[in-house]
């Protein structure tokens, strides 16, 4: 009997909003051309924010390359604002979003589209393995915190689950076109953590998120200290503008770090007059010390003693930066009602 002919894939649009990625963008494009979805049944929007770093060169190098890639321009630079540009000129049934500054496994295409389609999910999304951006002692402790629970929580897509689980937020999500009908577009005041905003809103109307564990992207984590902590204050800063906007509603890996900033301070001021502050400051301090002290023996076993010492200030840089970065957008977007206009938005810094 003659073979059935294969039903057509479904057409899927990937958008990638990216700004000063000249670094990265080729090795990004690279791996979307090696993955097994037909090249037919694809586009690529890259939305650039007016680099000026010679990316714009490179991806127009690349275009003839990949024919299926087109170059957008992003006037406002921001990402939630390259998202949705991306989203009115996609054509596809289903909306891919990545990002430039990661290498997407060969199957990572074809597997969250075959998830998306069979298993009634809104959105589906993988997990991330953190590589060290050099081989300096301190890029390689922060790639060992960035995915470690006592570094950053209980997120799935960091890390890791052993089978496919409902989750309240996709890296780097595959989404159903109808999903952006039903609840809108990217929040364009959200500089920083619109995946987290949409996926909550689209939780909140009833949606369900999918983690595919066995579909893992590869991300290079920071190479320094500094800008460790400033992504962290920035990505925490915009968390209290997440709760406002979805009517309150918090996790705990939102609020343990302000927290714990918050009780380091008001031990730390009170204790000189009082001896029930010094008393729980170094409670505080104690009760810290036994995570991190396994979370650095662990890290030395693994990747030797001195990655693992690097763990003594890594992981605290996090944390503060972090509780640093939520209490200082509690303070503007709860007392101070601040909005973020997409003006000011283009002007916040997001470097990498």
């Amino acid at each position: 009997m003659p073979d059935c002919p294969q039903p057509e894939k479904t057409f899927v649009s990937i958008i990638i909003p990216c700004r000063n990625e000249a670094t990265w963008i080729e090795r990004c494009l690279a791996s979307v051309d090696a993955n097994d979805y037909p090249k037919t049944r694809l586009e690529v929007l890259v939305l650039d924010g007016q680099s000026d770093d010679g990316t714009r060169t490179t991806i127009e190098k690349l275009q003839s390359r990949y024919p299926y890639v087109r170059m957008m321009d992003n006037p406002q630079k921001i990402v939630p604002v390259a998202l949705n540009l991306g989203i009115a000129a996609a054509r596809g049934e289903i909306i891919m979003r990545l990002d430039a500054h990661y290498e997407y496994p060969a199957n990572y295409i074809s597997r969250l589209v075959e998830e998306l389609e069979k298993s009634g999910a809104d959105g589906v999304g993988g997990c991330l393995k953190m590589s060290p951006a050099n081989h300096t002692t301190m890029a390689r402790a922060i790639a060992a915190a960035v995915v470690h629970p006592f570094g950053i929580g209980n997120a799935h897509y960091r890390i890791g689950a052993s089978e496919p689980c409902w989750v309240d937020t996709a890296l780097f999500g595959c989404y159903r076109r109808d999903v952006f009908d039903r609840i809108g577009l990217y929040d364009e005041e959200m500089v920083r953590n619109q995946d987290i905003e949409f996926n909550r809103r689209l939780t909140g109307a009833g949606g369900k998120i999918l983690l595919v564990p066995d579909v893992v992207l590869q991300g290079f984590a920071r190479d320094s200290l500094s800008k460790l902590a400033r992504m962290y204050f920035q990505y925490a800063y915009f968390n209290p503008l997440v709760i406002r906007k979805s009517g309150g509603r918090v996790t705990p890996r939102q609020i343990v770090t302000p927290v714990f900033v918050l009780s380091l301070a008001t031990t730390m001021a009170l204790s000189p007059w009082f001896w029930l502050a010094r008393w729980l400051l170094a409670a505080i301090l104690l009760a810290y010390s036994v995570p991190l002290t396994l979370t650095a023996f662990a890290t030395a076993r693994r990747h030797g003693v001195r990655c693992g010492l690097t763990m003594f200030v890594v992981i605290p840089a996090i944390h503060l930066s972090h509780g640093l970065g939520f209490l200082k957008g509690a303070l503007d977007f709860f007392v101070l009602r601040k909005r973020v206009t997409v003006a000011k938005a283009s002007a916040v810094s997001i470097t990498r």
